[in-house]
């Protein structure tokens, strides 16, 4: 459930802070969907949470985890340190989303290792690969708001399919063999 809610609180911030450089409507009708799926994510989550047997010793357990929080401090330095080479050298601040997309999806497989999640290896690769596409989108010549299109909102999505594909899999009954 933890991990459910941390990923539609970034899911929201990459749709609603990496959708305002589109032409109108655009940044409006994405922001607002964006909003209507975080609404419909948690609404699932409280669901599946209220239904299941309560186990938070276990899920909290994973975030004193001495390996997480290395993943996390490598992340941070990453992140910032990539930032200000982005911001105050490069001056390229069209791509710190790109860059964004790349380390916060480098950062997932570490944490499928971390927490034995497979699928979140799916999540890190989709992440990196629509971080990849930003930069490669600047590259091409594409604007900022395109860039933040792929990079942002797409990471956006992808956070937000993540928790669909979880609540999918605690809502389906197993079947056993």
């Amino acid at each position: 459930m933890v991990g459910s809610l941390v990923a539609i609180s970034f899911g929201t911030v990459f749709v609603l802070v990496n959708s305002g450089g589109l032409a109108a409507p655009w940044p409006l009708v994405v922001r607002v969907a964006g909003l209507l799926v975080a609404a419909l994510l948690l609404v699932g989550v409280f669901r599946v949470a209220r239904r299941e047997t309560p186990a938070p010793a276990q899920e909290a357990a994973g975030f004193m985890d001495r390996r997480y929080w290395l993943v996390v401090a490598l992340e941070a330095v990453a992140l910032f340190g990539g930032l200000s080479v982005i911001n105050n050298v490069l001056d390229r601040p069209e791509v710190a989303v790109a860059w964004v997309a790349v380390v916060v999806g480098v950062h997932f497989f570490g944490l499928a290792a971390v927490w034995r999640m497979p699928r979140y290896h799916w999540l890190g690769a989709v992440m990196t690969a629509l971080g990849v596409a930003g930069f490669l989108v600047h590259a091409l010549g594409g604007s900022a708001a395109t860039v933040g299109l792929v990079s942002g909102v797409g990471c956006g999505a992808a956070l937000f399919a993540t928790v669909a594909l979880a609540l999918r899999d605690a809502t389906t009954p197993r079947r056993t063999a």
